[in-house]
């Protein structure tokens, strides 16, 4: 064996990496591994980048002396033990799935990994690495996940005949075409290994008829992909029953010609894709919504159905049997069904469809397995328990973390009881939900840190979904300077997705990561004043919302200061209302009450008080205007991003919307407190920080319907804003 050479410091290793003028970097992979090839395309991007040219090789030369950069992938146990050997570095340290040691040795960097995914992420760290210039400050370390499973919560519009619980509005309604579009898949499910999350769920009504063809019911599978022509508005019913209104498929244009075995052959690809990013896919499903049956085979919506219970049956085992890589199902005992206490109870019905259409699938592929997800949602645990007692393969429950709103505490105390009374053998996933911030760039480490590491162990937690109700993560449709073709959510709101992502993977992270991350994408800018700026504007909704709570995302919309249907809450809403549980803020009505018992003052409150929420929110609207005031002096315009400008714009609009809910909030504490003349100054306040708002953001984004919310228009809630002092002035 040719000895291997070692090499002083990692200067070469810089030199390397410096200019075209260097030798070739060599990168040595197993290209049959679709894991280790797509990290392995990352790193060759990265090093185009600094125009160092790259030789490609496998793992076979890993003794041969050379005189440039060389880079190992090894994505096995086996492969890393020997590759360790080979070059003479420490082994890996032993880890479970997703595992990876990063091993240094002169001028050469191994990732040395547990299986395919885990190679995958170190080779993006050396990518990453790469890009942002820190190759020579990399050192030997040793990586697992922080949670298993990190997933994304999509509620997917697949068809009007087959909608999904958020197609009432207009995101949804513009991304039907995207979701039969490879190469949105392609480049979303990219973007998830990227920020290693590692779960699509994907959510909808009822996807049957869209997704697969059943033998004994074949008149329900779907040809095309339809939309409707009537326009939507706020009027639909917030459980989904009437999703799909008659006049609808009286007015239908077809999205794609495509056939239901083109379909399958389409999801059959997503899910391989998906799988070669090491991503698993879950269907979720509300019940008992029969969605695109037409009402064919004497289907109807009614528990004590059996043709519906039937269908249902062979449907799950066909989807089971049709998409060999799907991992698992969700369900939920909930919205459409019946609530009965019979043999056809909520729970009886979902074990006689689900829990024995899968059984079927598995006697028919017996090492087959398929992870169902109870959702905690309408339902008692003991139920769950014992009607899915028998239920043959892993089963999870599921639980809304932070019921629709995951920036409002970063530790919620809604799932305790919950987990206290969970059976030691099962676990739950948090379903994360983000319905708070649609529009704009968030990006707070620290709230997202915070987040991640009060979610409950893995002796509890099975993992995380996050995604939201009321808006499509597809792609985006509301900007006002669009690009062509559109840009998908994701990469618009990079920033947070990589915190939530890489955190939840490694919460130890510093913020030099994402400062660089910053520092790499606007060059252009100072990027520790650019995450200041950030930081301080993205702590403003999580502030609001802890201050005036309202638990599903129909009863509060931060941006827009609505609920549904498309509703305004005014100074007496903010008068009486009342503040998140477990938060430690106080709500008005509890502030007055305590002040006239004489009880402790301002100071000594054990909760945070509504004027302290004010002034929190003027401090960090404040900080963040300051530093996007400073910075845009700072670029120059000729080189300054439309990302740039729309990612200040965002910050900006996000500090003028704190500022206004600080007046708000000191206005409502003042009439609360019958002090009518300070409170109409700061209601007059608050109309001129909502005007700045709403000028700010409807320069950027247009006004949309949104799904359980109603129509969000800006400038047109500016008439409601200033209602709140003709309120005051005759209190």
């Amino acid at each position: 064996m040719t000895k291997f050479p070692r090499w002083a410091g990692p200067s070469f290793l810089v030199a390397c990496l410096a200019s075209a003028s260097s030798p070739a970097a060599t990168l040595h992979y197993d290209s049959s591994i679709p894991e280790v090839r797509f990290a392995a395309t990352e790193i060759r991007r990265a090093l185009a980048q600094r125009s160092v040219p790259l030789v490609e090789a496998d793992l076979t030369h890993a003794a041969d002396a050379t005189t440039g950069t060389r880079f190992f992938l090894a994505s096995t146990p086996d492969q890393s033990r020997r590759l360790a050997a080979a070059l003479r570095v420490p082994p890996p340290t032993p880890g479970g799935p997703q595992s990876y040691s990063i091993r240094k040795q002169g001028n050469t960097l191994a990732v040395l990994a547990s299986d395919p995914a885990g190679a995958m992420y170190g080779g993006l760290d050396l990518a990453e690495a790469i890009r942002l210039g820190t190759a020579a400050q990399i050192a030997d370390s040793n990586h697992q996940p922080y949670i298993a499973q990190r997933g994304i919560k999509f509620n997917i519009p697949l068809d009007v005949r087959t909608p999904s619980y958020s197609d009432a509005g207009d995101s949804a309604q513009q991304n039907i075409p995207e979701m039969w579009s490879f190469d949105f898949w392609r480049e979303f499910l990219d973007e998830m290994a990227r920020h290693r999350f590692n779960v699509l769920s994907l959510w909808n009504l009822h996807p049957f008829p869209s997704m697969v063809k059943v033998p004994e019911y074949p008149d329900i599978a779907l040809d095309d992909v339809m939309r409707t022509t009537v326009k939507f508005d706020d009027t639909f019913s917030t459980s989904g029953k009437d999703m799909l209104r008659p006049a609808m498929l009286e007015h239908l244009e077809i999205v794609k010609k495509i056939s239901i075995g083109e379909k399958i052959q389409f999801w059959r690809d997503v899910m391989q894709y998906a799988h070669d990013r090491g991503i698993d896919v879950y269907i979720f499903t509300w019940n008992t919504f029969v969605f695109g049956t037409g009402g064919k085979y004497g289907i109807t919506a009614a528990n004590d159905n059996p043709a519906t219970i039937d269908y249902f049956r062979k449907s799950v085992r066909e989807t089971v049997l049709t998409y060999p890589l799907l991992a698992g199902f969700g369900i939920t005992a909930g919205e459409n069904m019946q609530n009965r206490k019979d043999d056809f109870s909520n729970e009886k019905w979902l074990w006689k469809t689900y829990g024995l259409g899968i059984a079927d699938a598995k006697e028919l592929q017996p090492g087959r397995q398929i992870r169902l997800i109870h959702r905690f949602h309408q339902t008692d645990q003991t139920e769950i328990l014992n009607s899915f007692k028998d239920y043959p393969g892993p089963f999870d429950f599921s639980y809304k973390y932070s019921v629709a709103h995951m920036y409002s505490s970063p530790a919620p105390g809604f799932a305790r009881e919950t987990l206290r009374q969970m059976p030691p053998n099962l676990r739950t996933w948090m379903t994360v939900r983000n319905d708070d911030i649609f529009s704009f760039r968030w990006g707070d480490p620290d709230y997202a840190r915070a987040y991640i590491r009060n979610l409950p162990g893995p002796d509890k937690l099975a993992g995380y979904y996050m995604g939201p109700d009321g808006y499509i993560w597809g792609r985006e449709f509301i900007g006002t300077e669009p690009d062509t073709p559109r840009e998908l959510v994701m990469k618009k709101q990079w920033f947070s997705f990589m915190l939530w992502g890489r955190l939840s993977y490694d919460p130890a992270l510093p913020d030099d990561l994402f400062e660089r991350s910053l520092a790499q994408r606007f060059p252009e800018a100072p990027a520790a004043k650019l995450l200041a700026a950030g930081v301080r504007a993205s702590r403003i909704i999580p502030q609001i919302t802890r201050f005036f709570w309202g638990d599903i995302d129909i009863k509060w919309f931060p941006e827009a200061c609505f609920h549904h249907p498309s509703k305004f809450y005014d100074i007496r809403d903010f008068v009486k209302g009342e503040s998140m549980p477990g938060a430690g803020v106080m709500n008005i009505a509890t502030y007055v009450k305590r002040l006239a018992a004489n009880q402790p003052p301002l100071t000594k409150m054990d909760q945070m008080t509504p004027l302290q929420v004010a002034e929190q929110l003027h401090a960090d609207a404040g900080a963040a205007l300051r530093l996007v005031g400073e910075l845009r002096p700072e670029i120059d315009p000729a080189a300054q991003s439309k990302e740039l400008r729309f990612t200040l714009g965002d910050y900006e609009a996000m500090a003028h919307l704190g500022d206004y809910y600080a007046e708000k909030i000191l206005g409502a504490t003042d009439l609360a407190l019958g002090r009518k003349e300070p409170a109409i100054r700061h209601l007059e306040a608050a109309l001129e920080h909502w005007k700045k708002y709403a000028a700010v953001a409807t320069a950027q984004y247009k006004p949309q319907l949104l799904t359980r919310v109603g129509f969000v228009d800006l400038n047109a809630i500016t008439a409601s804003v200033a209602r709140d002092v003709e309120i005051a002035r005759t209190w």
